[in-house]
């Protein structure tokens, strides 16, 4: 496919009054590389037409369900059908839209988690192995350039021999009783649409992949507690973790939806024996180095920076002091998938999670909820051979 041909692309999910569908759609456009031909955006059909015209979509091309859209787009002459579809549902639609949209021939680019359970997820992962197409998974937090910078400092032994890992994730924006007036908190803890895990499963899952990312390496064990605060809500909204990484590492994992106040302030610190490092999403642009026994320095993300590593300034659009944030990390995500999809590739893309990150994921969900159900002190997180 050339490079100057716009990829079309298709969502399903993400209709009038969903904070996640429009940061998707603002992403994909961010580096000109797709153009939005279809959607099946909400089973409510005002709230369908409505977003399909404020989209200026073809009225034809909105449909009615995914089922519909995926079956009326492949019966499309080739050269006008979608290409890629984005699928920004609740989670119980994920592995479904996924495996029908690879069938269909359609490249794949999910929402995390990826499953509601591992099992959903090896399913997927057993179905997708000799498929032809992409499937790409919306970890937004990989994309920023100074996580990049992070993880090859890791990787090329500055900080030595990791010991310790703390990773942070806290909320506020279910200290109350949300469910029964905000429609993304109703879906998010309900157990039939989000799935055996609220909290860990909404913003856990990016606390542990950001630890695998940036270590290179897996959590093996993880000794785990989950919590659920408000009244009646039934799903956890709190929990924490000791983990042990393959190398010996040792770390400690928090993430919470029930901190008043809090916003997003997702932050990772790692410590190894020559320094340690910290990188925080709310101050995106910076890594924190601290080499042990001279002044800390901060590395800054931009364009010609000093002391950047190749992948992080590969995913820098301006120079420094120009803030780059949450949209352009999920840009990267996108124009990482479409030069994949430029190059004919299947599988997973490069700079992209896939769906490796999807099991190891769903994966910690299992390994929390096992271990906070029992009395035995540490639960190895699963891997897809077992």
């Amino acid at each position: 496919m050339a490079r100057t041909q716009k990829i079309r692309l298709g969502m399903i999910g993400g209709g009038e009054g969903a904070f996640i569908g429009a940061v998707h759609r603002h992403a994909a456009g961010l580096d000109g590389h797709y153009k939005l031909v279809c959607g099946a955006f909400s089973r409510d059909n005002d709230n369908n037409t409505r977003t399909g015209e404020s989209l200026d979509l073809d009225p034809a091309r909105v449909y009615g369900s995914w089922q519909e859209m995926l079956e009326s787009e492949a019966a499309l002459p080739e050269d006008q059908r979608m290409q890629a579809v984005s699928i920004v549902t609740p989670n119980h639609l994920h592995v479904p839209v996924s495996l029908a949209a690879a069938k269909a021939g359609f490249h794949v680019f999910c929402e995390k988690p990826a499953a509601v359970s591992f099992d959903e997820v090896k399913q997927l992962a057993d179905e997708l192995a000799s498929s032809s197409v992409l499937y790409g998974l919306a970890h937004t937090y990989l994309g920023y350039p100074m996580v990049w910078q992070a993880k090859e400092m890791v990787a090329s032994g500055q900080l030595g021999k990791i010991r310790k890992v703390y990773v942070e994730y806290p909320q506020g924006w279910l200290s109350g009783e949300e469910e029964s007036h905000n429609k993304q908190a109703s879906w998010r803890t309900d157990p039939a649409l989000a799935g055996g895990s609220g909290c860990m499963g909404d913003i856990g899952t990016h606390a542990f992949g950001l630890v695998e990312f940036v270590l290179g390496e897996k959590v093996t064990e993880l000794c785990g507690v989950l919590h659920t605060h408000v009244e009646g809500r039934r799903l956890d909204d709190d929990g924490a973790a000791l983990l042990k990484t393959q190398s010996g590492a040792t770390g400690v994992l928090v993430a919470s939806q029930v901190c008043a106040g809090e916003e997003n302030p997702l932050k990772i610190r790692v410590y190894g024996e020559k320094g340690g490092l910290e990188w925080q999403q709310m101050e995106p642009n910076s890594v924190v180095y601290r080499p042990a026994g001279e002044p800390y320095q901060v590395l800054r993300a931009g364009g010609g920076q000093p002391g950047l590593c190749d992948a992080a300034l590969s995913r820098c659009r301006t120079p420094g002091g120009h803030p780059e944030g949450y949209l352009e990390a999920m840009a990267n995500l996108y124009t990482s998938f479409a030069k994949a999809i430029y190059a004919g590739q299947t599988g997973s893309a490069e700079g992209v999670p896939g769906l490796s990150s999807g099991v190891r994921g769903m994966a910690f969900i299992q390994a929390m909820l096992d271990s906070s159900s029992s009395d035995t002190k540490w639960h190895a997180v699963p891997d897809i051979a077992q």
